[in-house]
């Protein structure tokens, strides 16, 4: 089952997704028609494993990790599908990364991987959009608009063995399979529930393959996991300042 947030003239509403129809307690609303879809949560953080996959370690010639490699990015970081994501002016080299994510349904700590399917709601998709050029993870990772989530959440999806690429503009950049984690999904949620209480509707991504090159403005990011669907943004120009005159 996929579980959509429209924003419709009268607000946000959450429900089912079918053939394009969102089913909420509200009524129905065609999605396109009756509003856009949001991001499919609102979470209080989102929590990004990185360095997870051997090619990505091959790449940056990175050291694999004992253990899960995280950061976290703010609530303002998130936006939705198909929402443009501005180039900051801060940077000259902007890289995206396409990575699975899990959405939390119920506050929750302490977990055992065993428990984890427990407190998920479901799975989407993250684009963890990266300025390579800034001084520390933070500065890279955590700016608003670097974390597009969605176009929904699946409720269905294991999570173990999913085909995933990312296409830049029609070019194929990555293409892998989730199998291929060094750390799996039930490993990272619950280590990282050793460490932070989890809140309803914050997001945990278990990284990316290997990330071949940067975006520019234009560009448009389109990244796949079958059988959860499409995440699709475009890069634009950062909007340019008027200089008041007298």
């Amino acid at each position: 089952m996929q579980l959509a947030r429209l924003l419709t003239a009268d607000g946000p509403v959450t429900g089912r997704l079918e053939d394009g129809v969102i089913h909420a307690d509200e009524g129905r609303y065609q999605v396109g028609v009756d509003g856009r879809l949001l991001p499919p949560c609102t979470p209080s953080a989102v929590y990004c494993v990185g360095r997870n996959f051997a090619e990505t370690l091959e790449q940056r010639e990175y050291d694999r990790p004992e253990e899960p490699d995280f950061f976290i990015k703010p609530p303002t970081s998130v936006t939705g599908h198909e929402q443009p994501i501005t180039y900051p002016e801060f940077t000259e080299e902007l890289t995206y990364a396409g990575e699975l994510a899990a959405v939390i349904e119920e506050r929750c700590r302490n977990l055992s991987p065993e428990t984890v399917s427990d407190v998920v709601l479901g799975y989407t998709i993250l684009n963890d959009v990266d300025a390579l050029d800034q001084q520390g993870r933070t500065a890279r990772k955590a700016f608003d608009g670097s974390g597009p989530l969605g176009p929904w959440i699946e409720t269905e999806a294991d999570p173990r063995d999913i085909d995933m690429w990312t296409d830049i503009s029609g070019e194929r950049r990555q293409e892998s399979n989730t199998s291929l984690m060094l750390f799996k999904p039930s490993e990272v949620i619950s280590y990282l529930s050793k460490r932070f209480t989890f809140q309803p509707g914050d997001v945990i991504s278990f990284g990316s393959p290997a990330n071949p090159g940067t975006v520019e403005p234009g560009d448009t990011i389109e990244i796949t996991y079958e059988g959860i669907g499409t995440l699709r943004n475009t890069i634009v120009d950062q909007p340019r300042t008027e200089t008041p005159t007298d």
